[in-house]
């Protein structure tokens, strides 16, 4: 019953812990949307000629000022780096984005304190800056309004915190600033960037918006042969199904990890039924005598072999839904801990499998004890 109770509650808690650590990477990924587009330059191969076009202010006007469905909710660049952020006496080393004005609605992030940076401040390349919640904890103790305002200094440059991100948990660790700002005072690097966030209109039209993009980009960059393009164009969407698919793989290995400790429980099961079968091997032959089928042999040994796990089971199912419950319930003060998700469907299957475990299990011990000849049985001692 023991090996059966932890079969039990291990695939209820296991598959609970598998479905959490799904959910959140769904919801950390939908948080980002599932409509957005990311084009880059391609790492693998490139055109014969071994040439190869960066992607810059250019491609961008081009996929902006495109007119032909379907449509572009916002096309938004982003050039990246990494810098190390003071104040005061405090240090830490961050990554730096410089994007447009429409980074915001581009990667459905809101501000928890102060305002974003606007068109103006992209124009005239203004030092200012908007922090993650990260550097924010880092430099100024996690207090939003302490820092804004401040003077920090990134790299040998000095810029003003106007504004604070509200955490999504996948970005928190970041500093955003006009694309212009990082150009000319961070990174360098003319009109070129690093990365094209494309919002298409739906999820429905993300495919149909790849195509265009390719096809756009590959006129500019005069690509003939898709396998030769110089950038990769990659969608939110695409992670999403990547994330799902490796999820329930991983949720599949628990429950298979689970299942050996049912297989466990069953043979200790038919260890138990096959000594009982020896103990009470005069009751089988006083019954034998008296008249008892095979039958009715195989019927009891079996149902005691079935009670056996099912007890157990029960048992598993009360630890294994507890400690779930208790985990969803402590998961929220654990940061960026996933907490279970109970699924019923485990619930049942799980205690449904701990039955037949005790009927297979239970079966050759019920057979060797309704094939035991009466007087042989009589005669044992």
């Amino acid at each position: 019953m023991l090996g059966i109770m932890i079969g039990v509650a291990a695939v209820i808690l296991l598959v609970a812990l598998g479905n959490g650590t799904s959910a959140r990477l769904n919801e950390q990924i939908t948080s980002l949307g599932t409509n957005l587009i990311g084009v880059l330059q391609s790492r693998g191969s490139v055109a014969t000629s071994g040439k190869t076009q960066p992607l810059t202010d250019k491609d961008v006007k081009a996929l902006q000022q495109d007119t032909q469905g379907p449509r572009f909710s916002s096309v938004t660049p982003v050039k990246q780096a990494s810098a190390v952020l003071a104040f005061q006496n405090s240090l830490w080393r961050t990554s730096i984005v410089g994007s447009s004005r429409e980074y915001l609605t581009a990667f459905h992030r809101t501000m928890a304190a102060g305002n974003f940076y606007t068109d103006g401040d992209v124009n005239t390349s203004n030092r200012v800056a908007v922090l993650g919640p990260k550097p924010v904890e880092r430099l100024f103790g996690g207090r939003s309004v302490d820092a804004l305002g401040q003077t920090i200094r990134i790299g040998r440059q000095s810029f003003q915190v106007v504004g604070v991100l509200v955490p999504n948990g996948l970005n928190d660790d970041i500093a955003v600033m006009p694309i212009s700002a990082t150009r000319n005072y961070l990174v360098g690097g003319g009109d070129t960037v690093d990365q094209i966030v494309v919002e298409a209109t739906s999820q429905a039209t993300v495919p149909p918006t790849m195509n265009k993009i390719t096809r756009i980009l590959m006129d500019r960059h005069k690509v003939h042969d898709p396998d030769q393009k110089d950038f990769e164009v990659r969608s939110n969407l695409e992670l999403l199904r990547q994330y799902t698919q490796v999820s329930d793989v991983l949720t599949l290995f628990l429950f298979i990890i689970a299942a050996i400790s049912l297989f466990v429980g069953g043979i200790g099961i038919m260890n138990i039924m096959l000594v009982t079968v020896t103990e009470r091997t005069r009751e089988i032959g006083i019954r034998k005598a008296v008249g008892a089928r095979r039958k009715a042999i195989l019927k009891q040994f079996l149902i005691e072999s079935v009670v056996l796990a099912g007890v157990g089971g029960l048992i598993g199912v009360v630890v294994g839904v507890g400690l779930s419950l208790l985990g969803k319930t402590l998961g929220a003060s654990f940061g960026q801990f996933a907490p279970p998700e109970l699924s019923a469907g485990s619930v049942v299957l799980a205690f449904t499998v701990s039955l037949c475990v005790g009927l297979f299990f239970g079966a050759y011990p019920a057979n060797r004890a309704a094939r035991m000849r009466p007087i042989d049985a009589l005669r044992y001692e």
